[in-house]
């Protein structure tokens, strides 16, 4: 049986449309597409606000778009609208956002950046799975620039060591060049100061010089592969780093007019197309790579993969892994003693999996205790004294794939609780998040405090354990011949918590 899915991206240079027929499990074939450019980037990135005349404009764009789904049979309950950063910025979001589902019926989803690149990673390991099997072995950056961002994924042997939202995109770049009436080579200037800046940080997490795969996403990647590039699959192309080289350094002597004749494109798109190849470029050369690779995915495929069905056990288990590869990774680089974190990591993940009758916490919530487990103990980079309370200063302000804002928040509160006090009516942060959000946290925390218990002396002695609960007792069975005076004190010191949230008494034999 076949079903209809639609997603909208409401993006900085223009509003998208793909409506695709669902035939299977992670099977799908897109049946319409659509694109109008508008200015909503523009308005944004200059005045901070959408203007009343673009907000008319993205009205009068999705009301068609409306009625072209509705010819295809799919209501509201089958689209998803999701809006990038020109929206995130804008000041006036709240009211525009009202008043596109007034007057169309479009509830929109305001994305961030870390989102962006989860979409973009499930649509690009989905397309290319089978035809770059690279991206799993080897150093590799996955770039895409947009209109008001550039969306940065790095992979150290094929596992995830960094992922950046970059506030640098086609638009952006061009209002700024616009407002102090620079020239081509004033734009040249400023993309390799801030390209330079911006690789130097990225240094620091993997160089740049040891990445061998190139991967580009996006409309000015893809305008390229066409002209130049070499067809490798259905869905990608590759480009070889000395013709790409070249093609960009043609495309800068171009006027907007001239790249409008050539490539049969909007005036937006043309002066977009400078500035994104620009910047690919910039970037490009910063690696080793000697070619690279352009995918004519988006983050609308990662849209419709994420709602059409649950991925296959494999590329879910890819997924999490990448996610845990990227916490260890902002582990390393403030120094976390990794034999302790592994530890506590097993141990928290045991004690859930134990108590999962007992919890009523689904599979992602798994997932954030690990991530807390792996970086609990992160906030000793700056100092040991009081550290709980720098992890989740750290931890707020880094980005982690795949995890947004509101499980960054999460993690955050679950590392600031793992030591000292419990939550207090004075903790903004943690009164702030809804019910459920603010049990999920107590929860995590309360096996977080006992897995970090068991080790108080970081020797990682207590190697195995058994569970048992035994009328109103949490029994650890330790194994093995051990003195545990040491993790029992810490026990009864931090399984207060887990004594209140659960009510067990904590026991260990």
């Amino acid at each position: 049986m076949t079903a209809l899915e639609a997603v909208v991206e409401i993006g900085s240079t223009g509003i998208r449309l793909m409506a695709c027929e669902i035939t299977g499990p992670g099977q799908w074939t897109v049946i319409d597409r659509s694109e109008v450019s508008v200015s909503l980037g523009w308005d944004v990135f200059t005045t901070g606000l959408v203007s009343r005349n673009t907000l008319l404009e993205c009205l009068k764009v999705l009301s068609r778009f409306r009625e072209q789904l509705a010819g295809w049979g799919i209501d509201s309950n089958h689209v998803q609208v999701i809006a990038t950063s020109a929206m995130r910025e804008a000041k006036n979001r709240d009211s525009v956002l009202d008043r596109i589902l007034v007057k169309t019926g479009f509830k929109v989803k305001v994305i961030d950046g870390i989102e962006e690149n989860r979409l973009m990673y499930i649509a690009l390991l989905d397309s290319l799975h089978n035809d770059l099997p690279e991206l799993k072995t080897e150093n590799s950056v996955i770039i895409e620039t947009g209109g008001g961002s550039t969306e940065l994924m790095m992979l150290e042997h094929g596992k995830m060591a960094a992922v950046h939202s970059l506030r640098m995109g086609t638009v952006i770049v061009e209002q700024n060049m616009k407002s102090f009436l620079g020239s081509a080579d004033d734009v040249h200037r400023y993309l390799s100061e801030y390209v330079h800046n911006t690789s130097e940080n990225l240094n620091t997490e993997i160089s740049l010089s040891r990445i061998r795969q190139f991967v580009t996403i996006g409309p000015e990647a893809r305008t390229a592969a066409l002209a130049i590039g070499k067809q490798v699959s259905l869905h990608a192309w590759t480009i070889e780093k000395d013709d790409f080289n070249r093609f960009v350094d043609e495309m800068q002597q171009y006027s907007e007019e001239e790249r409008m004749a050539r490539f049969n494109c909007s005036y937006a798109e043309a002066r977009a197309l400078g500035v994104g190849l620009l910047t690919y470029q910039l970037f490009l050369n910063q690696t080793s790579a000697q070619q690279v690779i352009v995918s004519d995915t988006s983050i609308r495929e990662g849209v419709i993969l994420s709602r059409i069905s649950a991925p296959s056990d494999t590329l879910q288990q890819e997924f999490i892994s990448q996610i845990a590869a990227s916490a260890r990774n902002l582990g390393k680089r403030y120094h976390i003693d990794e034999p302790h974190a592994a530890y506590v990591e097993k141990v928290a993940l045991h004690l859930f999996d134990d108590m999962r009758g007992e919890l009523g916490l689904d599979g992602h919530s798994r997932l954030l205790l690990e991530i807390a487990a792996i970086l609990h103990d992160i906030g000793n980079f700056i100092r040991g004294s009081d550290h709980q309370m720098h992890s989740q200063y750290i931890i707020s302000n880094s980005d982690i794939f795949g995890l947004n804002k509101e499980d960054m928040k999460i993690v955050s509160l679950v590392s600031r609780y793992h030591r000292g006090s419990t939550p207090k009516q004075a903790d903004e942060a943690f009164h702030s998040l809804p019910r459920d959000e603010r049990v999920t946290v107590l929860k995590l925390t309360a096996l977080l405090r006992v897995a970090d218990a068991l080790d108080r002396s970081h020797t990682q002695k207590l190697t195995d354990f058994d569970t048992e609960i035994k009328e109103d007792k949490f029994i650890l069975h330790i194994h093995g011949t051990h003195d545990t005076n040491l993790e029992k004190a810490a026990l009864s010191e931090k399984g207060d918590l887990f004594e209140a949230v659960f009510g067990y008494s904590l026991l260990m034999v």
